[in-house]
């Protein structure tokens, strides 16, 4: 193998030479060689895993393809607001999620079995930043229904449910306790994580669909569920999980011991300006990481008083000498009873973390509270455990005589969040969540759904695709109609149909699903299979992708000193040029991305491009099956594993 050929080699994953190959072969004599079958080739349109990995249920693969230029806009309206508009279809917040999601969708991406995979996230980014910059606002709402709904709470599921509805023309009113809307997104995660201009930007497009809010309204104190039902025609409950789980220790309870979600809001409400000389965070999670970064930028205050940092998470505004004494950094340690390398928490921000000259303790469990007379803790006691997952359950097993002592003037609990049912209790199903059907309806409550950290307690972005789902439950449920069986796979997917129709195509009635449709306008054999199969790298020709290096976004690394301070954006926005390289990355797995090889290698002449004024997208090539063989050559050189041998005698 000579020198450029071994090089490439080792920077993908998969091997594209054997040991001992020193040179390429051609594919000529296996390809002439293929067998003969019954089976000739159909067209099926799957869904790739990262759609099938995205929680909020974005057509990724489609607004991909349309960065990449290959799916055109309308006319008069640039790519860039085309895929927003695609996006935003399933996610009303591209920029702060294209911020802070973890990217499920990137870990299941196919291209990590070439060399890495899409920086879908970036992409998003991108779109996202294009939007807020622009001013673009979503389509007006279709005409006035009449109905009424009630959003309990303004995170991330509620706004994302009210937005769905808004579109469809429903009054709704969102209420919140809080004095701003964005739930988690403004008061769980720091503004150099969400920028509070970003996130305004976004929450106030959905307002402008006709949204209203009662702000600083608690349901069950100051509106009771029974005025609610009254004046409204169905309710979701997107509350959110914002209240912190204390330290699991007997006698766990000290003023400057604190929950994550506490620490964060004070922070984010500008209550909390500075932390104590020594911070212990217990966690493992981002939200931990959150409240480490925040402590490490705050620093502390050379004469603070004992109790600043605890008065003003309580709500009271403490520091009055801030801004004439000293500042410097504070010593923030996390702990987690897993090891560095299985914490929950993104990597990159492990990194960031460590880079800022945060001390990370992985296999460290709480065992009890250090407290001075007092009462106050001086330190958190912790010893060395194993923790593993049996039958899904955590186990936590402790390593007698490893007891050690955690010098703290500060202690935040970022375990877990819990939902407060304070005036709902009705719904707690005793183990502080909602329980609900697939649709996110309310078991025993018609005309109620719930989603978010309500039904349990995960990402951002999972939330925003419980409110979806919501509002389509809720569209039924006003209609009259009987709640529909969810799809195995449920995110939004490439409609062919809905593309002929805006493409002036003219589509007959042929039945579903579209088999044996020689003489339909349509592809023939085509089956969209996208609820109900994911398609995985083992059916997608990897040989067609060359070695191409992702375009990373710059991120602003901080050390230990610059870190002090600094509550700045550090993660820097892909170039347009960028964003375009990017999407041009995706193998559009499950779906055609036109790259002729069927048309090229098939020794019949069977598989032809469909004529320009009758083809889109997902609809470029075709079979004559008077020609086809079943050789299955079209099917072994499609990258994308769109083509399937099927049919058969």
């Amino acid at each position: 193998m000579t020198d450029s050929v071994a090089e490439k080699d080792t920077k993908l994953t998969f091997r594209r030479y054997k040991d001992g190959d020193h040179q390429p072969h051609s594919l000529r004599e296996k390809i002439f060689q293929a067998s003969y079958t019954h089976k000739c080739p159909t067209y099926i349109q799957s869904t790739p895993p990262c759609q099938g990995s995205c929680p909020a249920g974005e057509d990724i693969r489609r607004y991909l393809q349309i960065a990449r230029g290959m799916e055109k806009p309308p006319a008069g309206m640039p790519w860039q607001e085309f895929a927003w508009r695609v996006l935003t279809e399933a996610n009303p917040f591209p920029s702060v999620m294209g911020r802070v999601c973890p990217a499920p969708c990137e870990s299941g991406c196919n291209r990590n079995e070439v060399e890495d995979h899409v920086g879908i996230n970036s992409v998003e980014h991108f779109l996202g930043e294009y939007a807020v910059q622009n001013n673009l606002k979503f389509p007006a709402p279709a005409p006035a229904t009449g109905k009424k709904i009630a959003v309990i709470g303004g995170g991330p599921a509620g706004l994302s449910c009210a937005y769905q509805l808004a579109l469809k023309g429903h009054g709704v009113t969102v209420f919140d306790e809080h004095e701003y809307l964005g739930g988690m997104m403004r008061y769980g995660i720091p503004g150099f994580r969400t920028p509070r201009h970003i996130l305004d930007a976004e929450i106030q497009r959905i307002l402008d669909l006709g949204v209203t809010t009662r702000m600083n309204c608690h349901i069950g104190k100051d509106v009771t569920l029974e005025q609610i039902h009254q004046e409204f025609d169905a309710v979701f409950l997107g509350m959110g999980a914002q209240s912190g789980r204390a330290l699991p220790l007997p006698d766990g309870d000290a003023p400057n011991v604190v929950t994550a979600t506490a620490f964060l809001r004070a922070f984010n409400d500008g209550r909390l300006q500075h932390v104590g000389h020594r911070v212990v965070v217990v966690g493992g999670g981002d939200t931990s990481i959150d409240v480490a970064t925040v402590a490490r930028r705050l620093g502390r205050i050379e004469n603070a008083k004992p109790v600043d940092a605890e008065r003003a998470i309580a709500g009271h505004l403490a520091h009055d000498v801030a801004n004439i004494s000293a500042r410097q950094g504070a010593e923030v340690t996390l702990t987690s009873i897993f090891s560095i390398d299985k914490m929950q928490a993104n990597k990159h921000e492990i990194e960031h973390a460590l880079s800022e000259g945060i001390t990370i303790r992985g296999g460290l469990v709480p065992v009890g509270l250090v407290k001075g007379a007092d009462g106050r803790a001086s330190a958190l006691r912790v010893a060395q455990c194993q923790a593993k997952f049996v039958g899904g359950k955590l186990q936590v097993e402790t390593i007698p005589g490893t007891e050690e002592d955690l010098v703290a003037d500060l202690i935040v609990s970022a375990i877990g969040q819990a939902v407060d049912f304070s005036g709902m209790e009705a719904f707690d199903n005793g183990r502080g969540a909602v329980n609900a059907d697939k649709n996110y309806q309310v078991q025993g409550k018609p005309g109620v759904f719930a989603g978010g950290d309500v039904i349990k307690p995960h990402l951002l972005t999972t939330a925003i695709g419980h409110g979806a789902i919501a509002a389509e439950g809720i569209e039924r449920f006003l209609a009259g109609e009987e709640q529909n069986k969810r799809p195995k796979i449920d995110v939004h997917t490439f409609d062919l149909m809905r593309k002929m129709v805006e493409s002036g195509l003219k589509i007959e009635a042929v039945g579903e699903p579209l088999r044996g449709t020689d003489a339909a306008p349509v592809v023939h054999n085509y089956d969209n299979r996208s609820g109900r199969y994911v398609i995985t790298h083992e059916e997608l020709f990897l040989g067609h992708f060359p070695y191409v290096a992702r375009n990373v976004r710059g991120v602003t690394m901080l050390d230990k000193d610059s870190a002090l301070g600094n509550f700045d954006d550090r993660l820097h926005c892909l170039s347009e040029l960028e964003a375009v390289a990017e999407a041009k990355r995706c193998m559009s797995c499950g779906m055609c991305f036109q790259c002729d090889n069927c048309v090229v290698y098939c020794p019949q002449t069977a598989v032809f491009r469909v004529p320009k004024s009758k083809s889109t997208v997902g609809r470029y090539v075709d079979t004559d099956y008077n020609k086809c063989i079943g050789c299955h050559i079209c099917h072994d050189v499609c990258p994308t594993g769109y083509i399937q041998m099927g049919l058969g005698e």
